[in-house]
């Protein structure tokens, strides 16, 4: 069992992240499934809030010294063309890859805390593909964009959980940009891991999203094409 040091954001009364508020009744659900298990599995349509709430559920944590850490993790698939190769870091290479979560993360802390979370290791970006061999303790770790992930990289992320952290797993079952002879590997394991003790899976709806009133349209004229 690791031993939880106090960090400087539970101490910093200047660290304010801005209050979670779940504005349906299923995103309350996800916000309790999140508190009261170890690994969730959110799948939903975009805008339903599957990464919003995930990352504002982290921030409150690490302010309550609940979590050391904030690690941020997607698979790096293309949607359409490929961007083709990034020079740089870890950060330069995968940093496109997670705008989402730093609009989310700049939601609830403003940028100066968001580069000090960065530059200091309590925020921490690791590519899916370098997870092997790694044990997060008394970390939230988010995976975002869970459906390119395939079967054994669902495998290889899910048995990295350790002491006293937290997974969360959020994707659309219907927006794969897998190759369409791979079955992605958030839906099997959405599947087989249902009755799995301390793992909760939570599917959004179309009447959770809260993005824009259009999205929901789209998403119902579009379905089955």
């Amino acid at each position: 069992m690791s031993r939880r040091r106090r960090t400087e954001y539970n101490r910093n009364p200047e660290f304010k992240p801005t209050k979670l508020t779940p504005r349906t009744e299923n995103q309350r659900k996800y916000i309790q499934a999140l508190k009261n298990n170890d690994i969730v599995l959110c799948h939903g349509p975009a805008g339903s809030g599957k990464t919003h709430i995930a990352v504002g559920m982290a921030v409150q944590m690490l302010k309550k010294n609940h979590m050391e850490r904030l690690v941020l993790c997607r698979p790096i698939v293309d949607s359409g063309n490929s961007i083709g190769f990034l020079p740089g870091g870890i950060v330069e290479k995968v940093g496109p890859y997670l705008t989402p979560f730093f609009d989310e993360l700049s939601y609830y802390v403003n940028h100066k805390h968001i580069s000090k979370m960065i530059a200091d290791g309590t925020l921490e970006i690791c590519p899916l593909t370098m997870m092997r061999g790694r044990t997060f303790n008394d970390c939230f770790v988010i995976l975002d964009e869970a459906q390119n992930a395939t079967l054994p990289e669902m495998r290889m992320f899910l048995t990295r959980i350790g002491a006293n952290s937290k997974m969360v797993l959020a994707g659309d079952l219907r927006q794969s940009d897998l190759h369409a002879s791979l079955r992605g590997g958030l839906e099997l394991c959405v599947e087989r891991l249902a009755k799995v003790e301390r793992i909760s899976i939570v599917e959004l709806m179309s009447h959770d999203i809260v993005r824009h009133h259009l999205i929901s349209d789209i998403e119902e004229c579009l379905e089955n094409l």
